[in-house]
């Protein structure tokens, strides 16, 4: 019985192929007449990096030194905090902060090494470039902000990392080395910076020469995300670690891809991506959520089960199967489905090189400026300092 389902599902997506094909044809010519006049041009110049600063302030330093940092390049931020507070790590020679250090460097691949600290609710996929701010605890990088890099290594695969540390005179190289050893995945954007008790009060020229240093991602680096739109609504897709699933986060980073899907089977939603992929197929049994490629150049996002000869590009996250009804208009046709790399997709794909005149100047993470104080900027798809 499971094999005749099987055969006539395949007997039904086969006649849907082809009708999607003549559909397909149709659409494009249509397109090809009324889209030439019709161009929608962004205001933002294409993959340009967002950076997220987190910093660890202890004495008050890092933080003044975060203040200035944003007074010179538009990002978020994020502050570590101790779980435990009002600790003293400094008495008594620094008896508590040397405890939590050598806790750590005696077991440093235990989670239970590290001292807690306050959950951490900012997500890192949004991020292509993190900066760390931190102050250095006996020649080494203080703990609490060990216990966040330990915690986060994984979201942090990938992606551009800098570095200021704060001391008061001792060097930096041991914080480097267990930083380097936090991140061993990370992309580093160059030498850290160190701003200590003699320089402290020049960190305004210090921070503004290093970033003019730093090699920020101007390119999408998130490969594990992908975002599904569907009527405005976005959800996160987690991407398998494949071939199919890297071939099309490298076509998403040319431009997001949308599609029209229709409902099939009571379970899934699909149809063709305009494109192939590699495959890599295997008797698969599909979940709700599931996001698969079939024969290659079609995508199936499930909101039921099925079981058929696929290749995974990734799962849904977080949705129940009542709510992956909803989202993905589960029985309906002609679903339009936006697939990109950032949470905030508008469909606007491209901007022409002609809309970028020389004056133009854009902040990191896309914004046309024109009141501009000193600070890192885009100008024709390149980094300038002001």
């Amino acid at each position: 019985m499971l094999i005749l389902d099987n055969v006539c599902n395949f007997a039904a997506r086969f006649q849907i192929g082809q009708m999607r094909q003549i559909l397909s044809f149709f659409a494009t010519m249509l397109l090809f007449f009324f889209s030439a006049d019709n161009k929608v041009m962004a205001d933002v110049p294409p993959n340009v990096g967002k950076t997220l600063i987190v910093y660890y302030s202890y004495t008050g330093n890092c933080r003044e030194i975060v203040t200035t940092l944003t007074s010179q390049i538009e990002a978020d931020v994020v502050e570590i905090q101790p779980a435990e507070k009002g600790l003293r790590y400094e008495a008594n020679g620094y008896a508590l902060g040397t405890e939590l250090l050598n806790a750590i460097n005696a077991n440093p691949d235990d989670i239970n090494s590290y001292p807690a600290i306050d959950p951490v609710s900012t997500s890192l996929n949004d991020y292509q470039n993190i900066i760390i701010v931190t102050p250095l605890w006996w020649s080494q990088m203080a703990a609490i902000m060990q216990t966040y890099l330990f915690q986060s290594a994984s979201q942090m695969a990938g992606k551009h990392v800098g570095m200021i540390v704060s001391s008061h005179s001792s060097s930096i190289s041991g914080v480097v080395r267990d930083a380097k050893r936090l991140l061993p995945d990370v992309t580093w954007m160059g030498e850290a910076l160190w701003i200590n008790a003699s320089n402290h009060s020049k960190r305004a020229s210090l921070i503004e020469n290093w970033l003019g240093t730093q090699d920020f991602a101007i390119e999408q680096t998130t490969m594990d995300k992908m975002y599904i739109t569907i009527d405005g609504q976005n959800q996160s897709v987690t991407l398998e670690n494949n071939t199919a699933a890297k071939a099309l986060v490298e076509k998403l980073q040319q431009a997001p891809v949308t599609v029209t899907l229709n409902s099939s089977g009571g379970f899934e939603i699909w149809g063709s991506l305009g494109f192939s992929l590699p495959t890599s197929n295997q008797q698969i049994n599909a979940q709700p959520g599931d996001v698969i490629l079939y024969n290659g150049s079609n995508i199936c996002i499930f909101y039921g089960t099925n079981s058929w000869s696929y290749t995974r590009l990734g799962k849904i996250d977080g949705l129940s199967e009542s709510e992956l009804r909803s989202f993905l208009k589960a029985g309906e046709s002609n679903i339009s489905v936006t697939l990109s790399l950032q949470s905030d997709a508008t469909g606007i794909n491209t901007l022409s090189s002609s809309r970028i005149k020389d004056e133009e100047l854009y902040s990191l993470n896309g914004q046309r400026v024109s009141n501009t104080s000193k600070g890192i900027y885009i100008k024709n798809g390149k980094k300038v300092i002001l």
